[in-house]
C-alpha cells in the first residue's frame, strides 16, 4: 500500500501549544528537551485547515466550520484534525474505521495518521488507536503510559516515553517494531513504511527496520538535526527520510524516484518538514510552504497564497496545512470599516464582527 507520513506531527508549534493547553510539559525530567527550530510565528491562536491534493476518499474535504484546528495529520487517505478543546475530528477513507475517533475521545494533545489506522496521545500519557488493527498496530501495549510524542506508520506505531526511550508494536517483519537495544536519549520518532527513525538528544538519527532503499543510512556526518520526518511507498518496499537541521536546512536520503529526498536548492528558514508517499513539504519561518517531490495530483504545490501557516503534514498523495485565522479580538477592531479587513470568518456588515466579538467573549466585552 501506499504510505504518507504525517506526523511533524513535529508540528513543533501546534504541539507545544497543543501540551500546554492541557497544562503538561512536553518534556519532562526523565528526557532532553531538544533544541527545537524557530516556531511558525502564527500559532498560538486555533487555525483553519487548509488541504490539496489527490481527493479519491474525500481527504480534502474538511469538515465545514472546523476553524479551531491546533494539529493536523494525514494518513494514506484519510485525514485527522486535533481541535483546541482536545477532541478529534477524521475525515476521509474509513473502510477500517480509521476516520472516526472513539466515542467519548477527550483530552488528547497529539494525533498521528497511519496507512489505515490513526493514533491519539492523551494528555495523561497514555496512548489511544482505531482504525484497522491488523498485527496489532491500533492496540498500544497493556501499560503504557508517560508517552510523550506518537507516530502511526502504514502497519506499525511508535510511542516515546518521558525517559527518552521508545516503544513499537504493530507489524514487525523487518524489525520496523523493535527500537535497537539499549536505545535512549530519544527526543523524537517518525514512523515510515516498515522503518523507523529518532532523533537523538544529541542532535544525530538513528533508523531501525527495512533498508532497500537506503532509508536507514543516515547520512555520514549527519548532527545538528533538530527534526525528522519518514515516509515512502509500502508497496513497492521504498521508503524517504528527511531531517532539519539547526541551521534551519533540510536534508533527504533514501528513495529519490521522484525527487523527494532532493529539497529545492536555496531553501532555508524551515522550522517543520513532513515526508509524504512521494512528496515532501517545509514550512518556513514566515508561514510559507514549500512542496517538493510527486506532483501528479498536486499534492507538491501549495495553495496560491497560502500563508500564515503554523503546521503541515503530508499524505499519501494529499497534503494538509494549519492556517490561523485572521480575527478581531475586541469591538473597536469592527469599527469604521474595519471588520472588511478580517477573512476568518466573513462578515458582511459591522454588526456580524461585533457578534463574533462578543461570542469570543462569552458576552462580557
Amino acid at each position: 500500500m501506499i504510505y504518507r507520513n504525517n506526523t511533524r506531527r513535529f508540528i513543533v508549534p501546534a504541539l507545544l501549544l497543543a501540551l500546554v493547553l492541557f497544562g503538561i510539559s512536553p518534556f519532562t525530567s526523565g528526557a532532553s528537551a531538544p533544541a527545537v527550530p524557530p516556531a511558525a510565528p502564527f500559532l498560538p491562536t486555533p487555525g483553519a485547515v487548509v488541504a490539496w491534493g489527490a481527493n479519491f476518499s474525500g481527504q480534502l474535504n474538511v469538515p465545514a466550520g472546523l476553524d479551531d484546528a491546533v494539529a493536523v495529520a494525514a494518513g494514506e487517505e484519510h485525514s485527522l484534525a486535533l481541535k483546541s478543546d482536545g477532541t478529534v475530528v477524521g475525515w476521509g477513507n474509513n473502510n477500517f474505521g480509521q476516520a472516526t475517533p472513539p466515542a467519548g475521545l477527550t483530552t488528547v494533545v497529539a494525533i498521528s495518521a497511519g496507512g489505515f489506522h490513526s493514533l491519539a496521545l492523551k494528555s495523561d500519557g497514555t496512548v489511544v488507536g482505531w482504525g484497522a488493527n491488523f498485527n496489532g498496530r491500533a492496540t498500544p501495549p497493556a501499560g503504557l503510559t508517560g508517552v510523550t510524542a506518537i507516530s502511526a506508520g502504514t502497519d506499525h506505531s511508535l510511542a516515546l516515553k518521558s525517559d527518552g526511550t521508545v516503544v513499537g508494536w504493530g507489524q514487525n517483519n523487518s524489525g520496523q517494531a523493535t527500537p535497537p537495544a539499549n536505545l535512549s536519549g530519544v527526543i523524537a520518532i517518525d514512523a515510515g513504511p516498515r522503518f523507523s527513525l529518532a532523533l537523538r538528544s544529541d542532535g544525530t538519527v538513528i533508523g531501525w527496520g527495512q533498508n532497500l532503499t537506503g532509508q536507514i543510512t543516515i547520512p555520514a556526518g549527519l548532527s545538528g538535526v533538530t527534526a525528522i520526518s519518514a515516509g515512502g511507498l509500502a508497496d513497492v518496499l521504498a521508503g524517504s527520510s528527511l531531517a532539519l537541521k539547526s541551521d534551519d536546512t533540510v536534508v533527504g536520503w533514501g528513495d529519490n524516484t521522484t525527487g523527494q529526498a532532493t529539497p529545492p536548492a536555496g531553501l532555508t528558514d524551515v522550522v517543520a518538514i513532513s515526508s509524504g508517499s512521494t512528496h515532501s513539504l517545509a514550512l518556513k519561518s514566515d508561514g510559507t510552504v514549500v512542496g517538493w517531490g510527486s506532483n501528479n495530483f498536486g499534492e507538491a504545490t501549495p495553495p496560491t497564497g497560502l500563508s500564515n501557516v503554523g503546521a503541515i503534514s503530508a499524505g499519501g498523495v494529499h497534503s494538509l496545512a494549519l492556517r490561523s485565522l485572521s480575527r478581531p479580538t475586541n469591538k473597536d477592531q469592527c469599527k469604521n470599516g474595519g471588520w472588511q479587513t478580517f477573512t476568518e470568518p466573513s462578515f458582511n456588515n459591522q454588526g456580524d464582527c461585533v457578534s463574533f466579538v462578543n461570542r469570543m467573549n462569552h458576552g462580557n466585552n
